[in-house]
């Protein structure tokens, strides 16, 4: 279970050097966002382990559309050459954001 963190922080790390990256290199940008995307989003699916209560499978569930957000911004950066791929990103991140703080608060919660 530890390398899935490991991978799952590097994905996070990449992605936002993805992100930074689009100002002064906006060719390889999207290359590194991407790939920094997809891990984050891999390691959600098959990182997280399956708990019977509903609120947690919910705030899951939450935080893999959120992935998938980040993917879609990844896959904006190369189809458009606006900044429409900052609204996904956006979302992404605020989900990931809200299910991050959540998810823990529920286990606990459980535990007690």
């Amino acid at each position: 279970m530890k390398i899935i963190n490991i991978l799952y922080y590097v994905g996070a790390v990449v992605l936002l050097a993805g992100a930074v990256m689009r100002m002064s290199h906006p060719a390889i940008a999207c290359y590194v966002y991407m790939a920094g995307a997809v891990l984050l989003a891999v390691m959600q699916f098959i990182g997280r382990e399956r708990n019977g209560n509903f609120v947690v499978r919910r705030l899951v569930f939450q935080q893999q559309i959120g992935g998938i957000c980040l993917v879609a911004a990844g896959v904006l950066m190369f189809t458009h050459t606006r900044n429409e791929w900052i609204v996904a990103m956006f979302v992404g991140a605020l989900l990931e954001l809200y299910t991050a703080y959540r998810i823990p608060q529920e286990l606990e919660k459980e535990k007690n």
